[in-house]
């Protein structure tokens, strides 16, 4: 199924309409949807209803077609995404074969080490499915330091996270191998 990149310019309207109301020059929030995003969307965490209208304000909302490349292994990287829709697939190319790394759907982020210091990509991010994402911008992060200490408080926990898992996946391989 293709995507018609203005069906999603009209959704991500939409879903700016659902979250953001204005009300003399003042942006009100949806309590419901605030909360659905705090809770299923891990890189905003603990964030105040305040800061995350800001922090989401300020994402550019595009789509990607089934089979698009995100962005690829060694691109300089100047933003994270935050998938709202679809799956992606991280993968490296190792000795001419590509190599699943993992696969992240809705409510996950991607490309979040440029944000903390590597702004070379360490991998290619695929769509699997067609998506929709958020991408935001590392100085828009950094120009907010309500929500900048919370993104970057949150990326750490999820980078620990996906280090214990490679920890785990690296100990299997060992083991495998060592017994051959």
């Amino acid at each position: 199924m293709k995507v018609d990149p203005a069906i999603v310019q009209i959704h991500a309207e939409n879903v700016r309409a659902e979250i953001l109301t204005t009300s003399s020059a003042t942006m009100k929030l949806d309590p419901a949807i605030v909360e659905k995003i705090k809770r299923n969307v891990p890189i905003f965490a603990g964030m105040p209803p305040d800061c995350l209208l800001t922090t989401l304000a300020a994402a550019d909302h595009f789509a990607v077609p089934a089979g698009e490349v995100v962005f690829n292994e060694g691109d300089i990287g100047g933003a994270f995404y935050v998938l709202v829709a679809g799956e992606v697939r991280v993968e490296k190319l190792r000795h001419g074969t590509v190599v699943e790394l993992a696969r992240l759907g809705s409510g996950e982020c991607f490309g979040e080490m440029a944000l903390v210091g590597s702004h070379t990509r360490s991998a290619t991010v695929r769509a699997l499915r067609d998506c929709v994402a958020m991408r935001f911008d590392c100085d828009k992060v950094d120009a907010n330091p309500q929500s900048a200490h919370i993104i970057y408080r949150n990326i750490a926990r999820i980078l620990a996270a996906r280090l214990g898992e490679s920890s785990v996946q690296l100990a299997t391989l060992v083991e495998k191998t060592k017994a051959v």
